[in-house]
């Protein structure tokens, strides 16, 4: 099958947008902490990465360009244009997590000069990506650093989407409020979200034992795009629910974007709603990813 027919028979090949060299390259480094970035075995790290998860990504980007952008170029037309030295559809595994940045971004310009929007590329392809590869670790599949370079990854792809990876100043505004809900004792969760926020580059401040006075004021008094905060059950509701009403009233940011975590939100994701927050992470990765993701809606309001 050549490029022309294409897997999916669609489309003839989109221009490969011209990418800022000097940007990509802050992009490197701006996702993931200093420690994991000077690693010698990076790049193995990354191919074998695609690898492990091609049977999780390939059926995803598959389905964007059956189903969600019917003008997207034919997968034979993007894998012959970014990757020449791949002939098959397994290449699009190792555009989206491989060692190639370039590749992988002009990939997602690509679609979204094609009409994707950030929402489909984010609940189609990037959170389920990250879903897996936390999957992946709690069955010992792979290790803290293979899930942290993935994740690192999927944080560039989502801010390249949103042209937020050319605001330098953004850098010393990628922080973070981790706290548990006034009354909650799982400390578990929130460790381990913070653990992963510290590898892919964010500070975090973390309050374990604040009631919600003082988590709000924590965020009065250092801005932070995003706050995250975690419930163990139902019981913590309303105390959650105070928790962010006082965030969002005393927020030095006003734009400051609320996730939350714990299994009731799995169980019922309209909770979310209802104790005013924006988002949901159903894991310590997947929790990363929701934090750029909105972060970037931030950013949005400072520009």
């Amino acid at each position: 099958m050549n490029a022309q027919e294409g897997a999916m028979g669609r489309g003839e090949q989109a221009p490969i947008p011209r990418i800022d060299q000097r940007s990509l390259r802050q992009l490197e480094t701006r996702f993931v902490a200093p420690d994991i970035y000077r690693r010698g075995d990076l790049a193995l790290r990354q191919s074998q990465l695609a690898h492990l998860v091609s049977d999780k990504v390939i059926p995803q980007l598959l389905r964007l360009h059956d189903e969600i952008v019917p003008d997207a170029p034919c997968v034979d037309a993007v894998i012959a244009a970014l990757a020449p030295d791949r002939a098959d559809i397994a290449g699009l595994a190792d555009i989206v997590l491989g060692d190639d940045l370039e590749a992988a971004v002009r990939y997602v310009i690509v679609l979204r000069d094609r009409g994707l929007s950030m929402e489909t590329l984010f609940i189609e392809l990037l959170e389920p990506t990250a879903r897996h590869l936390g999957e992946m670790w709690d069955n010992d599949a792979c290790d803290f650093i293979d899930v942290t370079l993935g994740v690192a990854r999927l944080q560039k792809l989502l801010a390249a989407f949103n042209n937020t990876h050319n605001c330098d100043s953004l850098d010393m505004r990628r922080t973070v409020l981790m706290a548990m809900t006034p009354g909650d004792q799982h400390y578990f969760g929130v460790t381990m979200v913070e653990r992963f926020l510290q590898a892919a580059g964010w500070k975090v401040q973390t309050e374990t034992a604040a009631c919600a006075d003082e988590i709000a004021d924590a965020a009065r008094t250092r801005w932070f795009a995003v706050a995250g905060l975690t419930a163990g059950s139902t019981q913590m509701i309303d105390s959650l629910a105070e928790t962010i009403g006082l965030i969002r009233k005393r927020s030095q940011n006003p734009h400051i974007g609320i996730m939350v975590g714990g299994p009731l939100f799995a169980e019922d994701p309209s909770l979310v709603a209802a104790v005013g927050a924006d988002a949901t992470a159903p894991s310590a990765p997947t929790a990363v990813l929701v934090a750029q993701k909105l972060s970037d809606a931030a950013s949005a309001h400072l520009n």
